[in-house]
């Protein structure tokens, strides 16, 4: 069983929700991590956003970005 990482921006609009207590809970074995920056310059402040395991996540809304981070997730924790 591997580790899935999941980078957050403290300025990522999905911060509007509790990202890490909902992916930690789900997935015992996401460790999220909330960075002050991610160097995407900007993607952060117009976009929900993310890295899984160095792969950039984004969509137009919370509730999609949360649903390709979970879809990412388990492609990662899939393939480990």
């Amino acid at each position: 069983m591997g580790i899935v990482i999941v980078e957050i921006c403290e300025g990522s609009l999905i911060n509007a929700i509790d990202i890490e207590k909902e992916l930690e809970s789900q997935y015992p074995e996401v460790a999220v991590i909330m960075n002050e920056c991610l160097m995407a310059c900007g993607t952060c402040t117009y976009s929900p956003f993310a890295i899984v395991n160095g792969k950039k996540i984004f969509a137009k809304t919370i509730d999609e970005c949360v649903k390709k981070i979970k879809e990412q997730i388990e492609f990662e924790l899939a393939n480990v």
